[in-house]
């Protein structure tokens, strides 16, 4: 998929159908999608193309419990359109084909996981709309953040791999790193028959041979306002601090990925910070203080299946 370009009269038709709409009324899925549904999509695909030779995959797996609906909104209404434009006039990707998921909870959610195309023009926003905001979530102080890390790396076909380059992988949440996947969790969601549950550290390995893989700590997010520092600390034990992006203000999430691009591609930090307008330097400089500029992978890297560890006995 992917195979056209991104049009912004095509955005600016569809931003105008949403003003005026309340969230349900934009999101109006009672249910997920038949085609949005992990444990019936073979494997989702990034081609290069005419369109769009040097393709670049770029996941947004969104957090869709409680109040952490207002990202979808966010985005559906104006952000969306920010983030995608704002990439193909600053290019700190190629050819971006975008894909947008649903998280919610593996332990008490009926969709947790809901999975768009790849696209590169107005159907990106589209997909984005049917995505089923169930509000649910449980007491477990996380959100199943580690499911689209899986399907990253089990369920995509990617072809930048092939030129010895990575995808970008983006988790949004306001709670904690998830503990470790369950078998059960993979195959009743999924659909994949494994032989025991799967490590986190493990799982981040092997998605990392084919995404550089962040996580956004949205900490206007209710539970982020009341354990900030647990949010921080239990992200820090899997991820390097590097690839932990703190967002203060949620509403600048289209700036803010776009500079994390942007230096993760080279480029400097107080440039780019200091590009946008406004608060909204401020609010670029703390999200990116860590990041680094990613590594440039010498050659074609030939990816492998996912190595499974079985659990050692209680």
């Amino acid at each position: 998929m992917g195979n056209s370009r991104w049009d912004n009269n095509d955005w600016d038709r569809y931003a105008s159908s949403t003003r005026g709409k309340s969230t349900s009324q934009i999101f109006n899925a009672s249910s997920i999608k038949a085609d949005m549904d992990p444990a019936k999509i073979k494997v989702r695909e990034s081609r290069d193309s005419t369109a769009n030779p040097d393709s670049t995959p770029i996941i947004l797996a969104l957090d869709v419990t409680g109040s952490m609906g207002m990202i979808a909104d966010t985005l559906a209404r104006e952000g969306l359109g920010t983030l995608v434009e704002e990439i193909l006039e600053r290019k700190p990707v190629s050819d971006p084909h975008i894909m947008v998921m649903g998280v919610g909870d593996a332990f008490y959610d009926n969709a947790p996981l809901q999975v768009s195309q790849f696209e590169a023009d107005i159907k990106i926003a589209k997909q984005l709309k049917e995505i089923f905001l169930e509000h649910g979530g449980g007491g477990n102080h996380s959100e199943s953040y580690t499911l689209p890390w899986y399907f990253a790396s089990e369920k995509t076909d990617i072809d930048c791999v092939k030129h010895g380059r990575k995808g970008m992988l983006f988790t949004f949440g306001d709670e904690e790193c998830p503990p470790d996947l369950r078998a059960e969790q993979i195959r009743r969601i999924i659909g994949d028959k494994i032989q025991g549950d799967i490590n986190t550290a493990d799982l981040l390995e092997q998605v990392s041979k084919k995404y550089d893989v962040f996580h956004v700590v949205i900490e206007q997010g209710d539970y982020a306002q009341r354990n900030k520092k647990a949010v921080y600390d239990s992200w820090s034990k899997v991820l390097p601090a590097d690839r932990i992006i703190s967002v203060k203000d949620y509403k600048q999430l289209p700036a803010i990925l776009v500079s994390v691009m942007e230096v993760h591609a080279g480029k400097d930090k107080d440039d780019v910070a200091n590009s946008w307008q406004g608060k909204t330097v401020d609010v670029v400089k703390d999200a990116i203080k860590n990041v680094k500029p990613g590594d440039k992978p010498p050659g074609v890297k030939v990816f492998s299946p996912l190595k499974l560890k079985t659990p050692k006995a209680a």
